[in-house]
């Protein structure tokens, strides 16, 4: 029998270079801690704390009754990229027609597909930073470089127009980013993006991936989708789905929308892994999309009161650099003033040593912002209860007054 060293040694350099997903590293741990009895509140994970609407629960029972068990197309049933078509001209004023649309297990395998399908070993591709976790390690999947390009705090971490012109070479391939943004929930407006797609009018080489799970959870203003702008809309892969929105997590569908030769490249990789997403999902989905933004608007609400929750509590913590979040429901707080600082024989080096020490002190879970590309930041995540909210940074505050 072999050993695990032997097997580990078998494992491909590919698998072997990738990191674990640390917002789900974190989760975990979490889990682990409240299976030891321990009252862990958890503000690591992406998730919206709300249950899926009943409406669309209802559709999900009613494809099961009406025999929707097999499998499906693969980029999606014709019924729902219809419907997906119907939503980027109602709410976006995008023109698409149902071949532009695949439909994924989630949006986190449309970005994949994306730029599995535009990427090639060596090229470069700048990733707006601090970024999502999972760009990264998509791309090195891909074999491609990532050239992370940092927005700073005080323009609420948005990457401008000119530090990208700056960033692009001849090798560059591909931009991504999020708006509104996971980690930070920055959004990028209309001038803002008018002004990046200025800059890419320039480089016809360069293809984007923008990543708009978040639309809906927008506290200030119209959403503003990067396709919009003619000039560059054939290089856009507009990435979104039902997760964030609709509290549809676990449902597990995303889409995306491309010009017809990138969206059919998607539909042959993905047939290839995953064929069709679920069928009573896409069902749900489909619901969903027919039922409007109602319960979307009532649940961006409850996270713009609290985000004001948490902020309020933030700015009264010694230490913590914060800022206005305009959108998805995290803050990423600068917590740098921390480093160096010791309790009980033990230094804080770097954000990750202060989420490990906020989750053994406080059990509060975080992400460390290493993951995300800031390591002087730490990631909370609001989709939680006022109750807990308040609990958690109550327990956070005592803890980092440990530190000396």
């Amino acid at each position: 029998m072999q050993n695990t060293e032997e097997v580990r040694s078998a494992l491909s350099d590919r698998i072997q270079a990738l990191s674990e997903s640390q917002t789900i590293a974190m989760a975990k741990k979490a889990r682990e801690l409240a299976a030891q009895g321990f009252d862990v509140i958890n503000l690591s994970f992406g998730e919206p704390d709300f249950q899926t609407p009943q409406y669309i629960k209802d559709a999900a029972k009613k494809a099961i009754d009406d025999g929707f068990t097999f499998y499906t197309p693969v980029p999606g049933y014709p019924e729902l990229r219809q419907e997906i078509v119907n939503k980027f001209k109602r709410d976006n004023n995008l023109d698409y027609k149902p071949e532009n649309i695949v439909v994924s297990t989630g949006a986190k395998q449309s970005i994949a597909n994306a730029v599995m399908c535009l990427v090639n070993p060596g090229d470069e591709v700048i990733i707006f930073s601090p970024y999502w976790v999972s760009y990264e390690e998509i791309v090195k999947l891909a074999e491609g470089i990532s050239v992370p390009l940092m927005g700073s705090l005080e323009n609420d971490f948005k990457v401008t127009a000119a530090q990208l012109e700056q960033a692009i070479t001849s090798n560059t391939k591909l931009v991504m980013y999020s708006s509104p943004s996971n980690p930070t929930g920055a959004v990028w407006d209309e001038e803002e993006l008018r002004a990046i797609a200025k800059v890419l009018e320039k480089h016809p080489q360069v293809y984007v991936i923008a990543d708009e799970i978040y639309e809906y959870i927008n506290f200030e203003g119209k959403h503003f989708s990067l396709a919009c702008v003619d000039s560059i809309k054939d290089r856009v892969v507009t990435v979104n789905g039902f997760s964030k929105g609709y509290a549809m997590t676990g449902w597990r569908v995303g889409y995306m929308a491309a010009h017809k030769e990138i969206a059919s490249a998607c539909d042959k990789l993905q047939s290839q892994i995953t064929s069709g997403t679920s069928s009573i999902s896409q069902k749900a989905a489909v619901a969903a999309l027919q039922g409007g933004k109602a319960s979307s608007l009532e649940m961006t609400e409850a996270y713009r009161r609290r985000r004001n929750l948490v902020l309020d509590m933030m700015n009264d913590i010694e230490g913590f650099k914060t800022y206005l979040p305009t959108g998805a429901f995290y803050i990423f707080p600068d917590v740098s003033a921390y480093f160096g600082k010791s309790h009980e024989g033990k230094t804080i080096e770097n954000s990750e040593d202060l989420s490990m020490f906020l989750l053994a002190d406080a059990h509060v879970a975080a992400v460390g912002g290493e993951a995300f590309g800031a390591s002087q930041c730490i990631r909370f995540s609001f989709a939680a209860s006022d109750e807990k909210l308040t609990e958690a940074f109550r327990r956070i505050k005592s803890s980092l007054a440990k530190l000396q």
